[in-house]
């Protein structure tokens, strides 16, 4: 299948043809400011789809937008017209077609021309109304605020908003081109179409997310970053650390018998850190009433030791990390860890909660 991208060095078409490219689609023709008119006609002769992604949306003059975005739409559906193929296409759109500015009567009559070309050809023609799109590799400072607020937070610049509870509604480009690429299969319908999942939330709600993720590398306290509008915009504004930040220093705290190093803290499933012990050393002698915690063995030999508070029973059990053991500790049994072997020992370690100085649940108890 011949693919043909308008705007491919676009913040949309940079996602899309590295996306088609991943699912195989290894002819994709893209096209920018820089390709010739004759190069777009040959592209458009030989095209099996074509995503029309190219439009102009910050211009010098308000004349640009009719020719960058009408005009240009006009010049690609009449070159399909007259290339007689059916070929499909797709146009992006905006929800500010309802809006009474230059931009928005732009692409509404773009969408009429997308629409009237697929009436007169029996062509498949979608038309994608796109709200706020966010994601990687989108500009700062040009018409994305979300691509603002990451730029300016992760580089210690100031934000401004001018009102907090401001309404907004969000796609993620990932959803956004997956959408786009299920065009492609040739069995879905013509007309408007619509990106599945979208987001409503509000301007100050991104800033306090994209604040804490900021403040995760100091408190160490992660958001719900695996699901939903969070995971996405985590990502978003990941992409928008340089190269030199990509690393940050955890505070380790040392002593005759090692060191301890917290690494991430969530606020409902606990903490992760990890402890090391010289040979010979014994670390714990405690016990808790609630607290859980796990311990991988990564490096060196352990003697485990437990004891129960009432009853005094005691088990031992010696772990190494040639064998990938979870070691759990039961409330009610005191614990102790010792390294057995002739190296560091190394121990990942996963508490159910945070650690509270206030209310430690620890209580010492050597065995």
């Amino acid at each position: 299948m011949n693919i043909l991208v308008t705007g491919a060095q676009g913040f949309i078409g940079k996602n899309l043809c590295v996306m088609l490219s991943e699912k195989g689609y290894d002819s994709v023709v893209q096209i920018d400011r820089d390709t010739s008119e004759e190069e777009i006609i040959k592209a458009l002769s030989n095209a099996d789809f074509v995503y029309h992604l190219a439009g102009i949306n910050r211009p010098k003059e308000e004349s640009e937008f009719t020719k960058g975005n009408a005009d240009f739409t006009e010049f690609v559906v009449n070159e399909l017209k007259t290339n007689g193929r059916k070929t499909p296409i797709m146009l992006s759109s905006s929800i500010q077609v309802s809006l009474d500015n230059a931009y928005g009567t732009s692409k509404a009559q773009a969408e009429v021309l997308v629409t009237d070309y697929g009436k007169d050809t029996d062509a498949s023609a979608f038309i994608y109304r796109f709200p706020n799109v966010f994601g990687k590799w989108c500009l700062p400072n040009y018409n994305s605020f979300v691509a603002t607020f990451c730029h300016n937070i992760v580089n210690g610049i100031d934000i401004n908003i001018h009102d907090p509870i401001a309404p907004v509604t969000l796609v993620y480009i990932d959803d956004l081109c997956q959408a786009l690429i299920t065009l492609l299969d040739g069995n879905i319908e013509s007309g408007f179409k619509q990106v599945p999942v979208e987001y409503n939330t509000t301007v100050g709600e991104i800033a306090d997310l994209l604040n804490a993720f900021k403040e995760s590398r100091d408190n160490l306290i992660t958001e719900h970053v695996g699901t939903g509008l969070t995971r996405a915009l985590y990502s978003t504004y990941l992409s928008y650390v340089e190269p030199s930040k990509f690393h940050y220093t955890l505070p380790k705290y040392g002593d005759e018998r090692g060191v301890f190093c917290e690494m991430l803290k969530t606020k409902e499933s606990g903490q992760f850190s990890f402890f090391t012990a010289h040979k010979g050393i014994t670390r714990g002698g405690h016990y808790h009433h609630s607290k859980n915690e796990k311990f991988l063995v990564i490096k060196g030999e352990a003697l485990f030791k437990f004891e129960h508070v009432v009853t005094g029973e005691r088990y031992e059990l010696a772990v190494n990390s040639d064998e990938a053991t979870v070691v759990e500790t039961v409330p009610g049994w005191s614990h102790d860890i010792t390294n057995t072997g002739d190296e560091e020992l190394i121990v990942m370690l996963w508490a159910n909660e945070i650690f509270d100085r206030e209310a430690p649940d620890t209580i010492a108890k050597p065995l």
